[in-house]
Formats: C-alpha cells, structure tokens, sequence
C-alpha cells in the first residue's frame, strides 16, 4: 500500500484520519504546526509527538516533496521552476515579485485539454490531475527557496498548467489548507482561481463559501472569435457563461476578473472593446488586459502598446475597471507551459 502525503491532507480530513487511529483530534494541529509553521518534514524531529506515533507516522504516511528539475530565474526576480513528480511528471510553478508581496503560479493538471490556440500550456494534452499535496508541493518548495531571502509566498494564482474546475475537489482542498492559519495562512482575498469558463464548476463554486477570488479567461467579445480561440466556447459560449458569471456574482457576493489576453489583429479592434462592453454590463466584473507571451509553435502576435493603450481607455471611459497585468520573465520561458513544452522538446 502506497503512503499518504500528508500535505494533501485539508485539516477536518486529517482530524478524521486521526480519530480513525485512536488519536485525539488535536494530533491534526499538531502535526499542520510542524509541517508548515515548524517546516519540518521529518517524522523523528516532531519531538512533542510520542515514539510510538511517530513510528506509525513513518510506516504509513510521507511529506515528500517534488523535486526541481529545472529553475530559471529572470533580471526582475521572477523564478520559474520545472518540478519533477514522484511518477516522473513535470510540472511549472512561478513566482512573481510584485511591490505588495511575492505571488505564485501554480498549475493544477500534468497537460491540459483546454487547448487554447494561444497557450504553450495546451501544447501537451493532459496527462492527468495533480494531487493535492503535488500542488501544496509547489508553494512549499517556493517557500524554502525565498526562505534565504527571509521571504515568504503571499499571493497564489492557480493559473499555471490545467484546468482548475476539471480538478475540482484537489484544487478546493489545496485552497482550504493554504489558507489555514495553521498551515500557509494565505488570505482567502490573496488567491485566485483561473477558469476557462467551465459553467458547472463556476455554479458549484459559487456555493463554496470561499472568499477567494474568480478569474475567468475571456479572451474575446464574441463567440465567433472565442470559438476560434478556445475550444471549450463550443460547450459554453457567452451567452451560459455570462448567466453563470451573474449567477456567481449573487450567490457568492464576489465580482469576477476577465482575464482578456490582446492579441494583434484577432481582438484588439476598438469594435471589439465596442462588444466587450456591452457583453459584461450588468456585472461588476473587472477586466485584466494582458500583454502576450509569444509561442513559437503559433502565429499569434501581441498588440502594440498603442493598442492596448486604446482598448484600456474605451474599457475605463465606459465605467469598465481595468487593468494591464505588470509582465515578469521576459528573458526567460514566460508563457505558461513553455518551460515543460522546451523541456519534453528537448529530450525527444
């Protein structure tokens, strides 16, 4: 029988798993305080837990890591690291250095289905989900590297490789245990989570009581455009998204961001701000402009500035909020996807 990772294990899971051992519920506690206030991830150095459990701890759990196969750090300080999984897998992580604290990427799926036509992401189908303590790995690992700078993860974005909602129950355990005071204690108001726009998980997270934040990759005005651009429009165009957006919106008190990437000559038109407009008045979404990362493998190009200055100014002059997301890494892999895409490359 193969171990548990006990840094998978959301809290009340693991109070239960106690009990279940003839343990008091406290041992949960006890064992998140070394874990993760303590950085401890050796059974025999948890001095306060008998000899006997600590025994049992080792026969039957583990706090194994993913290993960095790969990290490549930017002028800017961004640090983007290639981790290796226990089966081998690879996945991205990246840390951007922003003035209010240091946020991460995390990616939630080995691949992913999604296929966006921009995204390197998407250049390497789904291998299959990561495992929760595989995602709480990628903080942890973070962590222990700005730990020699006295620093510390404050932000995280599940944004990087994968569809979060086709990962559902991982991806809410690893928020729960992130933000536990306990445990990484990461504000609900400091993470974010990055859909494409699958209807049924935006629905369903709506009733998660979760104060975390929602972005929705929007990408385009209209569905001719995001049908061309994202595959998954053909299961839910605008119209059901949008629904879903405003159903969210009441149901969980939250706004939504719309991550809207601006690519040259495909939806960076004024007309196309024209369409953005009208399509999300009626919400009280925000809008994050973002400069694109090349792919070598396709032809889209990014804006030029003076466009996205334009699209920017029509969004704010018709009382849209928005923002140009700040860029990070350009001297290195960037794009999300791009680091394990070179590196499966390579090695072919």
């Amino acid at each position: 029988m193969s171990k548990i990772n006990l840094l998978g294990c959301e809290i009340s899971k693991l109070e239960q798993m106690m009990i279940e051992r003839g343990q008091k519920k406290f041992r949960a506690t006890q064992l998140y305080t070394w874990i993760y206030e303590k950085e401890t991830l050796s059974f025999d150095d948890m001095s306060d837990i008998s000899l006997r459990f600590r025994e049992e701890l080792n026969r039957d759990f583990t706090l194994s890591l993913p290993k960095i196969y790969k990290k490549q750090e930017s002028k800017d300080g961004t640090i983007k690291l290639l981790l290796e999984l226990e089966d081998g897998a690879k996945v991205e992580t990246a840390l951007m250095p922003y003035r209010y604290g240091n946020a991460i990427c995390v990616s939630s799926q080995v691949g992913c289905n999604m296929a966006c036509a921009f995204c390197a992401s998407g250049l390497l189908k789904k291998q299959r989900n990561l495992e929760t303590h595989e995602i709480v790995g990628q903080v942890y690992v973070m962590n222990q590297l700005l730990k020699e700078k006295g620093e510390r993860v404050s932000h995280v974005v599940v944004m990087g490789t994968g569809e979060p909602f086709d990962n559902y129950e991982n991806v809410l355990d690893f928020i729960r245990i992130i933000n536990h005071p306990k445990a990484f204690a990461i504000g609900a108001r400091h993470i974010t989570v990055s859909t494409c726009g699958l209807v049924p998980g935006i629905m369903r997270y709506a009733h998660e009581g979760m104060q975390t934040n929602l972005a929705i990759s929007l990408h385009a005005p209209n569905d001719e455009i995001r049908n061309t651009l994202m595959p998954i429009s053909k299961a839910y165009p605008l119209d059901k998204l949008m629904e879903a957006v405003k159903y969210y919106e009441k149901e969980a008190d939250r706004r939504v961001t719309f991550e809207y990437i601006m690519l040259k000559d495909v939806n960076d038109t004024i007309e196309c701000a024209r369409q953005l407009v009208k399509l999300i008045r009626g919400t009280k979404a925000y809008v994050n402009l973002i400069p694109y990362n090349p792919v070598d493998e396709n032809s889209f190009r990014r804006s030029d500035e003076e466009n996205v200055h334009r699209f920017f100014s029509y969004l704010m002059q018709h009382g849209i909020t928005t923002t140009v997301r700040k860029e990070f890494g350009n001297d290195i892999d960037a794009a999300c996807g791009q680091l394990r895409a070179k590196e499966q490359h390579e090695s072919h």
